[in-house]
């Protein structure tokens, strides 16, 4: 990773608030390192029980996304995602009873995490998914799931969901970075 000093960048007469990206860790095996500081990360959204088909998988949950600290900056930048780029989806329970509340939900426990890492020197069509069973390493979930089709044919940048992060979306409708299958289908909206 190339990191220069303010001084040196300075001195360079060169000014970039990001010069390189932190990537995803994979083991001898090529299985992803659990990103164990996620929580540090940006967080982007959360969701309250989504579901993209038509039938719930059942029980209510919130998904909450989170990105890396330098894609975060460069998507700000640019409108898109660079090389390197892992967004964490954390779900957890949806808890009615607790403490004094008395109505509404507040978040329970982790679930379940995925991430979706930009890696194009290691996946063919640039993005892999992965899902954690705890915190152990995870191997990529093989591109014939469903996830890689529904986010090719419906993620507004890339093959991210920026739709629905409510402080991206106007970057990438601002710099016109929105994906084409996207744009025709909300134009059929």
């Amino acid at each position: 990773m190339i990191r220069l000093s303010a001084v040196a960048i300075v001195a360079l007469g060169v000014f970039s608030p990001v010069l390189s990206l932190a990537k995803a860790a994979y083991d001898a095996d090529g299985k992803l390192q659990f990103p164990n500081g996620y929580r540090s990360w940006v967080y982007l959204s959360s969701g309250f029980s989504m579901s993209y088909s038509p039938t719930p998988a059942g029980g209510e949950v919130f998904d909450n996304v989170f990105v890396d600290a330098d894609s975060y900056k460069l998507f700000v930048e640019t409108g898109t995602w660079p090389d390197g780029t892992e967004l964490m989806l954390e779900i957890r329970s949806a808890e009615q009873k607790g403490s004094i509340n008395k109505s509404g939900h507040f978040q329970g426990t982790v679930a379940h995490t995925e991430i979706h890492v930009k890696d194009t020197s290691r996946f063919k069509d640039g993005w892999a998914f992965f899902a954690f069973a705890d915190q152990a390493s995870a191997t990529v979930i093989p591109t014939s799931a469903n996830c890689y089709s529904c986010h090719q044919a419906h993620a507004a940048v890339d093959t991210t969901f920026v739709q629905f992060y409510p402080t991206l979306m106007p970057i990438a409708q601002a710099k016109k970075t929105l994906s084409p299958a996207y744009v025709v289908e909300e134009a059929k909206r």
